[in-house]
Parts: structure tokens; C-alpha cells; sequence
């Protein structure tokens, strides 16, 4: 079984599959994948419910809007997970719709006319952007040398953060309430909170097998709580359709216009950004060797997705935050858990009638769970960062100022307000600015000036040695392979940077923490 415990590092290699390549039953492909739906669900419907609200589009075309989302995030995370020639990951990565496109989107499609006039426009920007992303894959996969943990943590920590809020607002009772008296209720708090509480529960008590479905089983209790108190309404599903398929150009050719098209290719690198942090994060939870192929590989898939996006009544797409937290979570590594997922997906996106259960969980419960896999990306970006020297001014500096730059959308808006249109449709996202502002600083401070920089060792990470040796308790304990490495060694010295146990040859790709270079 594809689930790495986090005392057992041998299982690493015990039959010499990498976990993230092994196949696992039917059954507990079933349940994982299931798992990755629900977690993946409430971000996945967030983005065509808030464009085509903003854009004033009817319930049945919103409905429309939910479906092609849904089939089409399945389609892109079958092949980044599966993998076809040189497009796709090969990890467990699900795909969804990007939060960084949604304020662009709306002011393309208001500036547009709004409505389905305004969707044709988005579409053709986004499919302009789809093509440009898999064409500069290579070259972009190319310059992750610029990326050194510093930027990746503090991306990734960024991503945590801003969608924790996201999480919040669920468990307060969904962003649709908010000016209700019903938004922060009691009762919604509770249902997040239980829900919440019963994950933790699982993960702390429950067997290693348990462990990695508490995410699930959290969203199963928490709903069947909130359906007995009256709380979960499932009336809409015998109205929905039980078959629906979205036709390619459904609302019309989509428009190319200059600037929407622009706008777009400018999200685009931002999520490229993103979606390379992403896969080092994968790489680091699963111990899994990244390298420039593996990165150009993902982009091509964010690519090809965002094309089929434009094409099936979608939008952009990019390795999903949440599902990564997941990963850590449950420590079920095999990509084909996604492919699982994926073919899940698609069925959601033909079946409007079994979206229609999933979308029956309330959104106090489905907070509950959010907050705990957004944090556990952020915790990712943290772990990462903890590679990092803080001491040391420049690095301490990027952080810093990333973080207050990611706030500004939030903290500000009348900021934003008076900014151009088009200037307003590109940096109206705190993970935009956040992560622009990490890129622009380690320019500035660390290359531009040919400064020396922390890269990733991927050798250190697969090797996975112990950090200090065991103590007298610990004498038959494997050593836990998430302990951080301690730069220093005993009593305060320098530690050898000859790591003990087996040694690899250098890697000549991608970047090397622990390796120092320009």
C-alpha cells in the first residue's frame, strides 16, 4: 500500500516501487480517490460560482458553468497524474481551477459586457494562455534554479495562508451569507469546529489505515450530524438531471481580444510559479527525485488543461493546494489515487445528479476539513523554509516583505480600486503579489548580484537519513524521515556536509537544496 509512515522510511523501497508508482486495490483506490473529491469539491465549484455570479449568469447556466468545471478537472488530473509522452507530472497532483485567474476573469468579463458575451472573451484569452503555457514549459522549467527554498517556502506558505480564509468563511456558514445574520453562527461554528475535532481524533487514535481516510470520515460525520439536525438539505438532488454533457464552444467561438489575452498570459507565469512550487512540495512530501523534466511536464499539463478549459466551458487550471495538504495528511502517495479521483471527477461532470450529493455537504463542515488541509500546505511552506537561513538578512527580507505583499489585497482594497482595470485585473490577488514579490526580491538580492544561494539536495531528501542518532529508547527505532536536518552539528559546530549512509552522484538538473550555487 502506497501510504509511507512516518516511522517505517524503509518502506521507501521495500519492494523497489516508489510508493508514488504503486497501483493499490480497487477498493482502497476507490475510497482515497473518493477522499481526494470531497477535499478537492468545495474549491473546484468555488471559482464558476463567484465568475458567473459576478458576470450574471442564470442558475441553469451556472449549473452548466459547475458541470464542464468538474469534467474537465478530471480529464487534466488523470493526465497529470498518468502521465501521456512528456505531459504530466506523474504525481499525485489533482488539478482544479486556479483562485490567482478569478479577478482577472471577472474584470475581462465585465470589461466585455458581462454575461455569455463576457465568457467568450475569457474563453479566448484562456485558451491564448493555454497554448503559451505548454509552448514556454521548457524554457520556464529551465529557470527553477532562481527558485531556491526561500521562494518555493515562502510561495507555498503564501498559497496556506490566503486560503485559509477561504476555509473560515465556510466554516462561518460560506461567503453567500456573509452580510446575513446567519454568517458566524453558532451552530455553523460548531459543525466546523466538530468536524474539525473528529479529524484530529481519527488521525491521533485511529489505525495507520484509518488515519488516512480521516478526512473523509470527518466530512461523512459531520454531514450525517448537520442532515439530523436539519442543517444538510439533499432536496436538489431528484431534481438534477442524471446526464448531462458539456459540448465544446457550448455559449459560442470564443473572442481573442489583446489586452484580456495579456491579462491572461500574466496569470499564467504567476501560476506557473505556483504550480512549480507545488510539484517540489509533492517532491518533498513524497520523497520523490524533481528535476527540469518533471517540472516541464507539469506545465505542459497546465497547459493542455487550460486549453481544454477554454474549449469544454472551463478555465484555467493548476496543481491544486489543498490536495497536496492531503497527501501529507493521509500519507497515501500513489499518484494513481488521482487518477482514481479523475475518473470520479468525470462522472461528477456527467452525472449532475451525483455532484448534486457532494455539493449536499454543508459548507460549516466542509470549512472544518479546509482548515486543516490549508494548513497543511502552509506547513509545507514552512517545513521548506525551515532549509533556510532566516539569520541571514536578504533571506529574512524576501519573507518578510512576500508576506505583507500577499495581504494588501485584503487589508487595502480602495488600494486596488483605483488602480487601471487592467492593472487591477492582474494584481488583485494576495497569491499573485505575494508571489511576485519572492520572485522580484531573490532577482534583486541574489541573482542580479551573483550571490551564492541554498539550492535543494534531492540525493539528501531520498536518502532520507536519520537527523541525530538515537537515543537509548530509540536504539531499534526507525528514525523519522520528517525530522529537519540540523545544520550544526553537537555542541554547536558545524556538521559535515557529507551526509552518513549510502551516497549518489550529483544530479545535473533542477535545482540542489543544500548545494550551494549562483
Amino acid at each position: 500500500m502506497a501510504r509511507v509512515s512516518r516511522h517505517d522510511p524503509e518502506q521507501f523501497s521495500r519492494d523497489g516501487t516508489h510508493p508514488v508508482d504503486e497501483v493499490l486495490p480497487v477498493g482502497k483506490l476507490t475510497l482515497y480517490g473518493f477522499q481526494h473529491v470531497l477535499a478537492f469539491y468545495a474549491g473546484a465549484v468555488i471559482v464558476p460560482i463567484v465568475l458567473g455570479n459576478a458576470l450574471g449568469l442564470s442558475h441553469a447556466q451556472l449549473v452548466y458553468l459547475i458541470n464542464a468545471d468538474l469534467l474537465t478537472c478530471g480529464i487534466a488530473s488523470i493526465i497529470q497524474a498518468l502521465g501521456v509522452w512528456k505531459i504530466g507530472a506523474r504525481l499525485p497532483l489533482v488539478q482544479g481551477v486556479t483562485f490567482t485567474a478569478v479577478s482577472p476573469m471577472i474584470a475581462i468579463g465585465l470589461g466585455a459586457g458581462g454575461g455569455t458575451a463576457g465568457l467568450l472573451v475569457v474563453y479566448g484569452a484562456v485558451i491564448t494562455a493555454g497554448i503559451a503555457t505548454f509552448l514556454f514549459a521548457p524554457f520556464f522549467s529551465k529557470l527553477v534554479k532562481y527558485f531556491p527554498p526561500v521562494v518555493i517556502g515562502t510561495i507555498l506558505t503564501i498559497i496556506g495562508l490566503t486560503l485559509i480564509p477561504q476555509g473560515l468563511k465556510d466554516a462561518a456558514g460560506g461567503a453567500q451569507l456573509i452580510g446575513h445574520p446567519g454568517y458566524g453562527d453558532l451552530k455553523n461554528l460548531g459543525y466546523a469546529l466538530g468536524t474539525l475535532l473528529f479529524i484530529l481524533l481519527v488521525v491521533r487514535l485511529g489505525k495507520p489505515y484509518l488515519s488516512s481516510l480521516a478526512v473523509l470520515l470527518g466530512l461523512v460525520a459531520g454531514t450525517a450530524v448537520a442532515w439530523f439536525f436539519g442543517d444538510a438539505d439533499f432536496g436538489a438532488v431528484k431534481d438534477s438531471a442524471w446526464f448531462g454533457v458539456s459540448a465544446p464552444f457550448h455559449y459560442g467561438m470564443p473572442k481573442f481580444e489583446p489586452f484580456p489575452i495579456i491579462a491572461m498570459i500574466v496569470v499564467m507565469l504567476i501560476t506557473m510559479v505556483e504550480t512549480t512550487g507545488d510539484v517540489y512540495a509533492i517532491g518533498e512530501i513524497t520523497r520523490k527525485r524533481i528535476d527540469n523534466t518533471t517540472v516541464a511536464s507539469a506545465l505542459r499539463a497546465d497547459g493542455i488543461a487550460t486549453v481544454l478549459g477554454g474549449v469544454l466551458n472551463s478555465f484555467p487550471y493548476v496543481a491544486f493546494a489543498e490536495n497536496i495538504g492531503l497527501v501529507r495528511m493521509s500519507k497515501v502517495m500513489s499518484r494513481f489515487v488521482v487518477v482514481a479521483a479523475g475518473c470520479f471527477m468525470i462522472v461528477m461532470g456527467l452525472l449532475p445528479k451525483a455532484g448534486s450529493v457532494v455539493a449536499a455537504i454543508p459548507h460549516p463542515v466542509l470549512g472544518g476539513a479546509a482548515i486543516a488541509m490549508f494548513g497543511m500546505v502552509a506547513a509545507v511552506g514552512i517545513q521548506i523554509l525551515g532549509k533556510v537561513d532566516l539569520r541571514e538578512e536578504r533571506n529574512a527580507l524576501i519573507l518578510a516583505v512576500s508576506f505583507a505583499a500577499s495581504l494588501l489585497p485584503t487589508a487595502v482594497e480602495p488600494f486596488f480600486q483605483r488602480m487601471p482595470e487592467d492593472v487591477r485585473a492582474v494584481l488583485d490577488s494576495g497569491i499573485t503579489l505575494g508571489s511576485l514579490t519572492a520572485v522580484l526580491l531573490n532577482l534583486f538580492f541574489n541573482v542580479f548580484t551573483r550571490r551564492r544561494t541554498m539550492e535543494i539536495d534531492w540525493d539528501e531528501i531520498e536518502a532520507d537519513e536519520p537527523a541525530e542518532a538515537p537515543g537509548p529508547m530509540d536504539a531499534h527505532a526507525p528514525a523519522d524521515p520528517y525530522a529537519p536536518a540540523d545544520p550544526y552539528g553537537p555542541h554547536g559546530a558545524p556538521a559535515s556536509h557529507t551526509p552518513p549512509g549510502p551516497q549518489y552522484p550529483p544530479h545535473p538538473q533542477g535545482p540542489q537544496w543544500g548545494a550551494s550555487g549562483h
